[in-house]
């Protein structure tokens, strides 16, 4: 009864780590994908000649800024470990993640929290100067001409952070699986349930 028992919290426990990883997979491939597409291309008055006004035309794209290019880069790569780990748990079988594999996934794991959370930290503070801009080093703000590119960044950083928290959570997840290694998370039914 105690082995059926644990068999059934630790199926229960893979499958909500799977969906962890689903939602963690969508939250930074849509934050990758929203802040790679944004782009806004505005007509200014940048000056008169007599009554003639003279226009430019600029254009705001996440390429322009280091700090959205790593968002991009590491969002998509915590994006490519989701998306492996879940199709390692799906196809995988009776694969045993024991021994040195559980450590790799806990490392990796750990290694994607940390990736993610600076993405997402250094294009928070790039949109704040966006927002506000910087008086001392003369940085204006471009929210103010750019709202459409500077929502969709504000959407892809909340896609971003709630992708920080639930790696955070899979990561704790993956850390106290190894207290006990001999659980499996395949989705094919465990023949370790007879008595």
């Amino acid at each position: 009864m105690a082995k059926l028992a644990l068999a059934a919290t630790s199926g229960k426990s893979c499958k909500v780590l799977l969906g962890l990883r689903l939602l963690a997979f969508s939250a930074t491939l849509s934050a990758a994908i929203v802040m790679g597409l944004n782009k806004e291309t505005e007509t200014f008055v940048v000056g008169k000649v007599g009554n003639t006004p003279i226009k430019a035309t600029f254009t705001a794209k996440f390429d322009h800024t280091p700090a959205f290019v790593f968002f991009v880069v590491a969002n998509a790569m915590v994006s490519f470990h989701n998306f492996l780990m879940i199709a390692l748990q799906i196809f995988g079988g009776k694969m045993e993640f024991t021994g040195f594999r559980l450590l790799s996934v806990a490392i990796l794991d750990m290694l994607n929290v940390t990736l993610v959370s600076a993405a997402a930290n250094a294009a928070a503070f790039m949109a704040e100067v966006g927002k506000n801009g910087n008086k001392h080093a003369r940085w204006d703000k471009i929210c103010d001409r750019f709202a459409t590119y500077c929502d969709h960044g504000a959407g892809a950083l909340i896609a971003a952070f709630a992708g920080v928290i639930l790696m955070l959570i899979i990561s704790a997840a993956s850390i106290s699986r190894l207290v006990q290694p001999n659980k499996s998370c395949s989705t094919t039914a465990s023949p370790s349930v007879v008595p």
